[in-house]
């Protein structure tokens, strides 16, 4: 099977554990080759998340690099059964942009999720008309079939929300994007109408940060923290203009799990953010 031209986030995570585990125990890609009987190109394409690796060859690389953490390496092996087709948003491939693909998977699979936002709702929280104002920016100039193929992917996404078992979702939302009257009044109320419906849900918190807060938040894109089933599986996503970022070193799901925190410390409470959201919502 020829290597794959473009990996998904979690092939591509699944490759990188595995190359840090390797170097971690100080053990060369050759030798690593050496110990599957292949060459070190297959190697490299492994760790690049470009072709897979099975269950049985993750747990011998695993004792050769002296790996003891049996959660971590069960993770892994969780996601090398994963396949292209299992999951619904492979529906979408060659319609949308692999990223959109990306962040649904992120979302499917986290065991909690936490977002700061500072000038829109979050997209697991937003209504079918507030997304679709968003994707019909003029400086985006999509046609009509590609705004809805977006559209319908996003609430789509919003089903982990209400499954047997929901995914934890704590969204901290600075008051400017309450405000944004993104596509008139009309649908604005609807938006915050719903965000309070939203925040009823057991597995939900939102969190208002208010104008009147002193404390700095130095937040100017979306981001979203995903705890994995292990915290070596942690990963943030930074969503942008035209494209997103994941990042999962140590160092930086230290520095954004650090910006969360602040941002819940700067924020109203529960009950007090649903009761602020409600007058705005009365005053459009």
């Amino acid at each position: 099977m020829p290597p794959r031209d473009t990996p998904t986030a979690r092939q591509a995570r699944l490759g990188t554990e595995l190359r840090k585990l390797r170097e971690r125990a100080g053990k060369t890609a050759r030798e690593a080759a050496g110990l599957l009987s292949t060459d070190q190109s297959k190697i490299s394409n492994i760790e690049s998340g470009r072709i897979g690796v099975s269950e049985e060859r993750i747990r011998r690389l695993a004792v050769f690099y002296m790996c003891a953490d049996g959660a971590l390496i069960d993770a892994l092996c969780a996601i090398a059964h994963e396949h292209r087709g299992q999951f619904w948003w492979d529906e979408y491939r060659g319609i949308l942009a692999p990223g959109f693909l990306d962040i649904s998977e992120l979302e499917h699979h986290a065991h909690s999720l936490k977002s700061v936002q500072s000038v829109t709702i979050p997209g697991l929280f937003q209504t079918e008309e507030y997304a679709r104002t968003l994707f019909g920016a003029v400086h985006l100039k999509l046609p009509p079939e590609e705004i809805e193929a977006r559209v319908e992917h996003r609430m789509r996404r919003q089903s982990i929300m209400r499954t047997d078992q929901p995914t934890t979702i704590e969204a901290t939302i600075h008051e400017a994007a309450l405000r944004m009257r993104f596509g008139g009044r009309k649908i604005a109320r609807a938006q915050l109408e719903y965000l309070i419906e939203v925040s009823r849900l057991p597995n939900a918190t939102i969190r208002v940060v208010p104008f009147t807060s002193e404390d700095f938040l130095e937040v100017t894109h979306p981001v979203l923290y995903a705890e994995g089933p292990v915290p070596q599986l942690d990963t943030v996503r930074i969503d942008m203009p035209f494209g997103g970022r994941f990042l999962n070193s140590e160092v930086e799901l230290d520095r954004y799990r650090e910006l969360i925190g602040i941002a819940e410390q700067a924020a109203l409470g529960p009950e007090e953010s649903r009761q602020f959201i409600h007058h705005i919502a009365r005053e459009l």
